[in-house]
């Protein structure tokens, strides 16, 4: 663990390997393991290299679970590797992997506010990646409402996750009301949501919406300035 803490993971790796042959019911040093092989990955790294590091904490905190099925650490650790590994190259599978941990986080403790927040984030990013693609498989414009057609079919395959997104992260502020990452997530699921809606009235209520979440934003990070100017 001082190799840890140092910086020096291919030692500690050395060691919790140790630790783990003499003692393979200690969970410490499996949890240890898989967050040294985890501390090496380089998120957006697409070497094979990188990969196997990524692979091979992914197993370690496999095994914690195999262990240990309600072990927190491990869950939240699978979800966050997971979520890292999913975005270069896309991987939908495995964004919808990581987000079952968060879900199993709340299903053992649903007063923990985290794995709402990356909920919402990943039904985000799943949406947002769909919109994209559609607009460019549709030859739609960039940005504004869908043409009938395309809001039909975007409403079909991810309506349900937006609206699962959206009460994730409104259950995260109900938890932490001045949660500023959750506001600005919520922010941008009211404008994919707003992709969705059938009138244009439905849609301005959406941008509103996300608007003003925005401006409430700014007025949480301004407060601290203000007071530290008094």
């Amino acid at each position: 663990m001082e190799q840890f803490r140092n910086g020096q993971y291919e030692k500690a790796i050395d060691d919790f390997k140790d630790a783990k042959r003499f003692d393979p019911d200690l969970l410490n040093a499996r949890m240890y393991l898989g967050t040294a092989y985890a501390s090496q990955y380089i998120p957006g790294d697409p070497s094979d290299q990188n990969k196997e590091k990524g692979d091979v904490a992914v197993a370690e905190f496999r095994d914690v679970l195999a262990l240990e099925p309600a072990n927190l650490s491990g869950i939240d650790a699978l979800g966050s590797l997971e979520f890292q590994m999913s975005g270069s190259p896309f991987n939908r599978e495995l964004f919808l992997e990581s987000k079952s941990y968060f879900q199993k986080h709340i299903s053992l403790k649903p007063a923990d506010i985290e794995p709402y927040y990356w909920i919402g984030v990943i039904d985000w990013t799943l949406s947002f990646r769909a919109d994209r693609d559609l607009r460019a498989s549709h030859n739609e414009q960039e940005v504004g409402p869908f043409s009938p057609a395309a809001r039909e079919k975007y409403s079909i395959e991810y309506g349900e996750t937006i609206d699962e997104g959206i009460n994730s992260l409104k259950k995260a502020l109900s938890l932490r009301p001045d949660y500023v990452e959750a506001m600005l997530y919520l922010n941008l699921l009211y404008r994919r949501k707003a992709d969705v809606v059938h009138n244009q009235s439905d849609r301005d209520a959406l941008i509103k919406m996300a608007d003003d979440l925005v401006e409430k934003v700014k007025e949480i990070k301004t407060k601290p300035a203000e007071q530290s100017g008094q």
